[in-house]
């Protein structure tokens, strides 16, 4: 099959090392790994990471207008203007290279539904993935201006789809209260490319070595340092368990808005030998640093409606590792407790710190639990949740 997907946030870079762009990357590859034709439309190619096996296309975003002050009614301007033209830009690009997809598969964007126009002008059908109610999140996090064109960029969107694949229960809940129905919508959580995940303890070794961190038990963080990510509240964890367990460590991987004022609360609280903050790593090398931690934490904070499938949960299953996360949203569902790591209630730190405390006390059961999460993975591969939702494509349903 030639499909055509379509990734138009500009955002989300392909070649980033945000989730958002792991999972872009990692759904081409295994599209491709099935002997599919991919045709990849971005506005952000960006750099960091190797690009996934497809033809990529960029159509960069038209400049701001510069003479509206309002800074965010200024940017979601730019995202309007850039939908207006980018479907023409797109078909006559496809059609001066002779490419003629069989289907249209878009990751959906805030303020987009240029994907509707451009199935309809290809004659083929389109499936929508969405990740999250990107509306309710701009408004909640960033700030929203252009509040009811962002609702009627949404509603077409998800009108216009033949088929939508939601990452979660939640997710599917607020697409169905946009269009008044259920029968489009099929949940389909995250995957993990389980073969580069696997066999990973023997470079994590040579990492600890280099770190300096050989002998130590060490939990593990890996994400972009987001507000509600929860990276500071699981430096207060670590603060309070360390009082018990001499041989404690924390390696936090990644980047972003947080990891200046965990640096300054690392150094507040003394804990400069206890806390390891590498920055930045490609993720190709990702499953190195997953085999030298004993257990991970994605310690998320408590929030209405949690959404998220989050990526770093199964890459720390299928790397072996038990992982200790709040009862939230759809984690319960990836997450075993007792089984293949443990549950808290979110927010609540000296539960926490208990689910710390056993995992550091029972480093067996604490492997059990890691050999377990990967063993439940089977059929998580990033190839099966592709070929399930490239399964709904070649039928159109009725308007």
């Amino acid at each position: 099959m030639k499909i055509l997907y379509l990734n138009l946030d500009r955002g989300i870079p392909v070649e980033g090392d945000k989730g958002a762009s792991v999972h872009v990357r990692e759904f081409v590859t295994a599209a491709a790994a099935l002997g599919h034709e991919v045709t990849l439309a971005c506005t952000t190619r960006g750099a960091g990471n190797p690009p996934p096996p497809a033809r990529i296309l960029q159509f960069g975003a038209p400049p701001a207008d510069m003479s509206i002050g309002n800074e965010i009614e200024r940017r979601e301007r730019v995202r309007l203007d850039h939908d207006g033209l980018v479907a023409d830009r797109i078909c006559s690009t496809l059609a001066r290279l002779g490419i003629e997809p069989d289907l249209v598969y878009e990751r959906h964007a805030l303020f987009h539904r240029a994907g509707v126009s451009i199935a309809a002008r290809l004659g083929v059908p389109r499936i929508l993935e969405v990740n999250a109610p990107l509306v309710e999140e701009q408004r909640r996090f960033r700030g929203l201006y252009l509040v009811d064109e962002a609702l009627e960029a949404e509603e077409a969107s998800y009108r216009g789809a033949d088929a939508i694949i939601a990452v979660s229960r939640q997710v599917a809940a607020q697409v169905a209260g946009v269009i008044g129905r259920t029968d489009r919508i099929h949940v389909v959580p995250n995957g993990v490319d389980l073969a580069r995940f696997a066999n990973v303890d023997a470079i994590g070794a040579v990492i600890r070595a280099r770190l300096g961190l050989a002998g130590r038990r060490i939990a593990g963080f890996i994400g972009s340092f987001k507000t509600w990510h929860g990276v500071p509240f699981l430096i207060e964890a670590i603060a309070a368990a360390a009082a018990w367990h001499p041989d404690l460590h924390l390696l936090a991987v990644g980047d972003g808005p947080e990891r200046e004022a965990v640096a300054a609360l690392v150094a507040k609280l003394g804990l400069a030998d206890r806390v390891t903050l590498p920055g930045r790593i490609p993720h190709g090398e990702i499953p190195g640093w997953l085999g030298a931690m004993d257990f991970t934490v994605a310690p998320y904070l408590p929030q209405p409606d949690f959404y998220f499938s989050p990526l770093k949960i199964f890459e720390s299953l299928a790397a072996g590792r038990a992982v200790v996360a709040p009862e939230i949203g759809e984690i319960d569902g990836i997450v075993a407790h007792g089984e293949t790591g443990l549950l808290y209630p979110a927010g609540d730190g000296i539960a926490l710190q208990a689910a710390l405390s056993r995992l550091l006390a029972d480093q067996a059961a604490c492997q059990t639990m890691g050999w377990r999460g990967r063993q439940r993975l089977a059929g998580r591969d990033w190839r099966d949740v592709v070929r399930l939702c490239l399964a709904l494509a070649p039928v159109r349903l009725p308007a």
